[in-house]
């Protein structure tokens, strides 16, 4: 969807701006022919160039200066931070704008606003966070941590890195928790969390 979504958007642009040279680069072009569409970007031989996300990584064209990415609200805040970053590096006033979905809720929108509040990364995955959660190991949900039964990951986290802490300690001490004194919590894991029992077994 988002090669044909680039292509037909690269297509469009192409008879809107045709006194200029557009570009079209995606994941499916080999890497010989990514970097010379890239050169000619560089160098000013083509003016507007349309891409999938294969941009956000590696591309580093310091004089272009403005972004447009559709469909905005699809993307985490990180990975949209990650992609305005790719422009206004020569130092030029630069502008990315964010298009959401006719489609896109309230939230996803309060979302794509954090952008304009900062441009500080660690703050911006802080607000990521908070508003879609730490998502889930397993299951269909956003990667990430499994949801906490009571601790919340964006506002417990001094708490949650002395548990972390004494989580390690307590492995260092007993790798396969099989100690007496361990006992419970070696029965707790093997009740709640299996999959995660074999693991202290491995070490």
């Amino acid at each position: 969807m988002e090669l044909k979504a680039a292509t037909e958007m690269y297509e469009h642009l192409r008879g809107i701006f045709s006194e200029y040279e557009v570009g079209l680069i995606h994941g499916r072009i080999r890497g010989e022919e990514k970097e010379t569409v890239m050169e000619e970007f560089r160098k000013g031989g083509l003016q507007i160039l349309v891409s999938t996300t294969v941009i956000e990584v590696g591309v580093d064209v310091p004089n272009a200066d403005v972004m447009l990415i559709e469909h905005a609200e699809r993307y985490g805040l990180a990975q949209l931070h990650q992609l305005r970053g790719r422009i206004g590096r020569a130092g030029a006033k630069a502008y990315c704008i964010l298009i959401p979905s006719a489609s896109a809720s309230e939230e996803a929108i309060r979302r794509l606003r954090a952008l304009e509040e900062t441009d500080d990364g660690f703050r911006i995955s802080e607000i990521d966070l908070k508003l879609r959660g730490p998502g889930e190991v397993y299951g269909t949900r956003q990667h990430g941590l499994p949801e906490l039964k009571i601790a919340d990951l964006a506002r417990d986290q001094q708490v949650l890195k002395l548990a972390r802490k004494d989580a390690f300690d307590l492995i260092a001490r007993d790798p396969t928790l099989s100690s007496a004194e361990n006992s419970v919590v070696a029965s707790n894991l093997r009740r709640n969390r299996p999959d995660w029992a074999e693991l202290a077994s491995v070490g």
